[in-house]
């Protein structure tokens, strides 16, 4: 019966819980190698990302590290790697004054267009052309499914979106 625990995954639960774990290790292995050459780490893509998709305002440090599901310290590290390396600036917040912002250098965006053209063609590559519409269309459905937050009613329980 789905839903009920056993001791032991069922032949088809195994092979589909195998076969994610599989292919997100292989995918996230060839993406980080891809990336590597431009060069950037998956983690400085992903706020390097971010920044791009905020614009010239960029984002505050704190929504940063929300974002990316990292410890404070973990994440201000990553960040001093990136001022470092010029391809992000820290600044007050013209907002608040008390929080701090990061936006993109132009040597970020400089190098976020080439991190971008090399990662989606990764991903059209190693992802996306091997399935169809319908498949991706199955997909988002299954990660809408297993989000907690999409799941969640305003007082704050679950519901079974089945």
């Amino acid at each position: 019966m789905p839903g009920m625990a056993t001791d032991r995954l069922s032949d088809l639960e195994d092979a589909a819980w195998r076969g994610f774990l599989t292919t997100h290790d292989r995918l996230w292995r060839a993406l980080e190698a891809s990336l590597a050459t431009v060069p950037v780490t998956m983690a400085e893509y992903s706020v390097l990302a971010l920044l791009g998709a905020a614009g010239p305002a960029g984002m505050r440090m704190s929504d940063l590290a929300e974002r990316r599901v990292m410890s404070t310290g973990g994440f201000t590290r990553l960040a001093d790697r990136l001022e470092r390396r010029g391809l992000i600036e820290r600044r007050r917040s013209g907002l608040d004054g008390r929080s701090i912002e990061a936006v993109l250098t132009r040597e970020g965006r400089a190098l976020l267009r080439k991190a971008w053209r090399r990662h989606h063609a990764d991903l059209r590559d190693l992802f996306f052309d091997r399935l169809d519409e319908d498949d991706l269309r199955h997909l988002a459905d299954i990660w809408t499914r297993l989000d907690p937050a999409a799941t969640a009613t305003p007082d704050g329980t679950h519901t079974d979106s089945s």
